[in-house]
């Protein structure tokens, strides 16, 4: 089993020495400025890593894997616009940078070269990488969908938000988990439980993401802090923390979230508050183990040996934020 700094190395030697389109400027330069801040590149790397633990080539893997980076990173010009986030891994996003149009057009040239890519996969695989790949795509624009139909709803469960990240977040992970398996022609059974651990693991992932955007450190998150405080957004904080509030803690809720004349700091700085009193960083811990835990048992069943499952797991405790 390769190691992982052998495989971050490759995604990162890929992406470093391909030259994308430069003209039209105004067209391609967003896309370069986004694919070159390269964050963690966590999706192609679990390609490669998937190929790899089924024994597959994970040069034949490569440029699919580049495939779902650029898709992923479409996406997320596409939710900063709708967020109207100002940053994103720390630095201004497209539409902050350049403006909102600019943003939305280098974000469907991004699509495009996506499936560029994607489709990259030898012949005699691409009819199944394509049909995971358009299943996954459409999942991911539903769950967005979820998430700002959210915004505007009162009734929202815990449930329904489980079931929007992962549609937005999760898919996206098992899909890369899977395209691995498929390019390295892995037993279709086995490929499906990676594509479950992928599930879980997107789970635990975007809980953890949601925690770090009330508890984070923004020089270490790469995004300011509250944003989804500020947005009213439906996460498994908010949801919970309306679960186990008493009547003083609702009302106060209440208040911040419904009070559009209260100032953005004393907004994310008093609902982080109550979350701490409330203990909403414990249970959206506990949640995050959980959904760990169904992961970590999912790859234990995996058919492979467990020094090669390792690097997977690894990565995948620091996906979640725990120590090696």
């Amino acid at each position: 089993m390769l190691p992982l700094k052998v495989i971050q190395n490759r995604i990162a030697n890929a992406f470093g020495s391909e030259q994308f389109l430069n003209e039209p400027v105004k067209l391609y330069e967003p896309i370069i400025y986004t694919l070159g801040q390269s964050g963690k590149r966590l999706r192609p790397v679990l390609v490669l890593l998937s190929c790899d633990l089924f024994g597959g080539d994970i040069e034949k893997a490569v440029l699919p894997a580049m495939g779902l980076e650029i898709f992923h990173n479409f996406t997320l010009l596409h939710d900063d616009i709708m967020d109207d986030a100002p940053l994103r891994r720390g630095k201004a996003t497209v539409h902050k940078k350049w403006n909102e149009n600019t943003a939305i057009l280098s974000g469907d040239t991004m699509f495009v070269l996506a499936y560029e890519y994607v489709a990259k996969t030898a012949p005699e695989l691409l009819p199944e990488v394509l049909r995971l790949f358009n299943d996954t795509a459409r999942k991911v624009c539903e769950g967005q969908q979820y998430d700002m139909d959210f915004e505007s709803q009162t009734n929202v469960t815990i449930n329904d938000y489980r079931m929007m990240i992962q549609l937005k977040t999760a898919v996206l992970i098992a899909c890369s988990l899977k395209l691995g398996a498929i390019i390295a022609q892995a037993d279709p059974v086995e490929a499906e439980k990676i594509y479950d651990f992928g599930m879980e693991l997107g789970l635990a992932f975007q809980l953890q993401d949601d925690y770090l955007d009330a508890f984070g450190n923004p020089s270490v998150f790469g995004k300011a802090v509250g944003g989804d405080i500020l947005a009213n957004k439906k996460t498994f904080l908010f949801l919970k923390a309306f679960e186990v509030a008493s009547p003083d803690a609702l009302s106060h809720l209440n208040n911040f979230f419904n009070n559009p004349n209260i100032e953005a700091s004393e907004k994310i700085g008093g609902v982080i508050r109550l979350y701490q009193k409330m203990n909403v960083d414990r249970y959206t811990r506990q949640e995050i183990d959980h959904h760990f835990q169904k992961a970590s048992g999912i790859l234990d069943g995996l058919n492979a040996a467990e020094e090669n499952k390792r690097e997977i797991r690894n990565l995948a405790l620091g996906m979640v934020g725990r120590n090696r």
